[in-house]
Parts: C-alpha cells; structure tokens; sequence
C-alpha cells in the first residue's frame, strides 16, 4: 500500500483540522498515512478501519518507505520534517500553514492541487545541498550535525565579543570579533543569511555563503564560495564559549578553542517542485517586492517576424 508521511505543525487548531481533512482524503485514494505519534493523537481523524493513520516514532528510520513527506505548517515545521526525510531520501512537499513558509512548495488554498499531485505521483523532485558541521576541540571531536539553512557559530553571553579566525581551503582569510559567522547553502540564503546582509542565491547554483554577522572589522563581508571549499571558525582559546546551530534546531556547546569545521553535506535533502515556478516568482509572492511597471523583456532579435507572411494581419 502507498504510503506518506505527515509532519504536522499542530499548535494551532485550524492546523489540526486540515490535517485530518488530508487524511481523509488520502485514505479515500487508498493511500496510507502516517504520522509522529504525539501529532497523531492532536488529530483525531475519524477514518475507515485499516485505513487510520499509523503512528511512528520521531526516529531517523519514521519516513522509510514514504512516497512523500507531506509538511502542514510553516518554516520551522518543513526543517523538522526535512530531519526524518533525509535519512530515507523521500522528497518533502511543504504546504505553508505559517506566515512567510519560504521553504514550502504551495499555499493552504492550493492544498486540493498538492494532493492531487500526490494521488497522481505527477511532481518533480529536486536536490538541494546541505551542510555538514564537525566540531573539535584538543584534538577530540566534541560533535557532529548538518543543516538544510545553514549553520551559524554565535556568541552565547551578551556582554562579551566573539573573536574568531575565518579559514577556508586550508588558509587563514580573516580574524575579527563579531556577533557570529553564518555558513549558508543557497535555500539558506533567504534566512539567517540574509537577514546577516548576506545575498539571494538561486537554488541552481551550486555554493557555500559565509556571512560575518555584525563584525567589528573592516574587511568582514558576506563570501561566496565554491560548494567543495572547506571552511573553518576558529573561536578565541582567550575568549568565551560560543555555541553552534544547526537551522534553529541543534545545537552544540563551543568551549573556547574550538573549532568549527565545514562543508558540504555528502546526503542531499529533496524537494517536490509542482508547477516549475521560476524563483524570481517565489522571491516576489514572498517578500511582497514591488513589481509595479514591469512591461515584460522586450522582443528577442530572432522573434520578429521576417516577412508579410510572418505577420499578425491584425497589427
């Protein structure tokens, strides 16, 4: 039997409800749903026998099997889910429940259509990188995580500045004190990043972001790198601890010393793309960017017509 995966944010009432009208509909194509089991319970559909949506664990193993992992909720929901569905590979399709849901691939009111493509297996699926992270300290590894965002190396007191020593590719670049150093992939860039005063990236290409944030220096802007460059932070033996984050959701504690070691992640995570929108119209729909005035590119050379027989009689 056919089978996805719902990671539901269930804080929110009208959440819980659209969760149970997707199983529903899901169990009616004879598609199985499952479900973390402390979401499941905030649900409460009522189904046919044999056809209720199994309860898994919140385990690397809860989306194997999964066509797809479907994401009611916003933002902070899809990087929840994007942990259980990169283990098995399943590709995830957000459906933004939230405010801005840049991650997510549709909106509540084109939820019909993201399910019907589910029914149908009609969707595309595309890769996007990751980062892995590896932290030592006196030669030890003290930890190890990864991020679909990025991964940020952030002062953890108020009252004193990071000082730390950028490295990539093996060479020392620049040292400076600042409030944090943000590593992002190009989805990342519209996040943390970007906030930083880092750039927008189009998915497509292929790069590493390193973006100082609010660092006391004069050379301290935002880097573009390539996707196989090494980078490292190294965090003042002489200065306090910091601490590392993984897309605001894992963290590891940086005795002073430490150092922070970066690069692509080897396991992809993977997206359902529906209608092929160009990123340009996600940037806009998003941000709510000012368009007004926009007549379209001009003609190309090689469009215009070459002869009266190519002509619209009607110009």
């Amino acid at each position: 039997m056919r089978q996805v995966l719902l990671v539901l944010h269930a804080g929110r009432e009208t959440n819980r409800r659209t969760a149970a009208t997707v199983a529903k509909r899901l169990a009616a194509e004879g598609i199985r749903m499952r479900m973390l089991g402390s979401e499941l319970s905030e649900v409460g559909a009522d189904l046919p026998p044999g056809l209720e949506p199994v309860p898994v664990e919140d385990t690397p193993e809860s989306a194997e099997g999964a066509e797809v992992v479907l994401v009611l909720g916003g933002d902070g929901t899809f990087l929840r889910a994007a942990a259980l569905a990169r283990p098995s590979g399943a590709p995830l399709l957000g459906v933004n429940l939230g405010r801005v849901g840049f991650l997510a691939e549709a909106e509540q009111e084109s939820l019909d259509h993201a399910l019907d493509t589910i029914v149908a297996a009609d969707y595309d699926v595309e890769e996007r990188m990751t980062i892995e992270a590896v932290v030592r300290s006196n030669g030890s590894v003290l930890g190890r995580t990864w991020a679909l965002n990025e991964i940020s190396v952030e002062k953890s007191t108020r009252e004193r500045i990071l000082e730390v020593v950028l490295e990539i590719d093996g060479r020392p670049v620049s040292s400076f004190g600042c409030d944090g150093v943000i590593c992002a992939t190009p989805t990342g860039s519209t996040a943390y990043a970007f906030s930083a005063g880092g750039p927008v990236v189009w998915p497509q290409v292929q790069a590493l972001l390193v973006v100082p944030s609010n660092a006391h220096a004069l050379f301290a802007r935002p880097m573009m790198i390539a996707p196989d460059s090494e980078v490292a932070i190294e965090v003042d033996a002489n200065g306090p601890p910091a601490v590392l984050d993984a897309d605001g959701r894992r963290t590891i504690t940086l005795p002073p010393g430490a150092r922070v070691e970066l690069s692509r992640g080897e396991q992809p995570v993977r997206l359902v793309r529906l209608d092929g929108q160009p990123f340009a119209d996600r940037l806009v729909r998003k941000f709510d960017l000012p368009v007004r005035g926009w007549r379209g590119a001009p003609p190309h050379p090689e469009d215009e017509p070459t002869d009266d027989h190519d002509r619209d009689p009607r110009t």
